[in-house]
């Protein structure tokens, strides 16, 4: 088995690719009995997956966001709210 690249390797992967990837990851680590070893490499390569789908995510957000329109067609930059904050309108 090779070993994932290092940090960066994932982040060009688009969205559904990544998260294809991370299902494949865990699905194989709730079947199959691994070594540690190789349990941690999948580990990490999970990790980062993770973390591009939530920046991904997150981006995504950011746009819709930005080109929200409000009643009257108008378009609107709308605040970003954070998870947990409480809304303010």
């Amino acid at each position: 088995m090779s070993k994932p690249a290092k940090n960066g390797g994932n982040q060009d992967l688009p969205f559904e690719e990544a998260l294809k990837k991370l299902e494949s990851i865990v699905e194989s680590m709730e079947a199959e009995d691994l070594p540690l070893e190789t349990l941690l490499v999948r580990f990490e390569e999970g990790t980062r997956l993770v973390q591009v789908c939530q920046t991904k995510l997150s981006e995504a957000e950011l746009k819709i966001q930005e080109l929200e329109k409000n009643a009257a067609g108008n378009l609107i930059l709308k605040p970003t709210q954070l998870s947990g904050e409480p809304v303010h309108e």
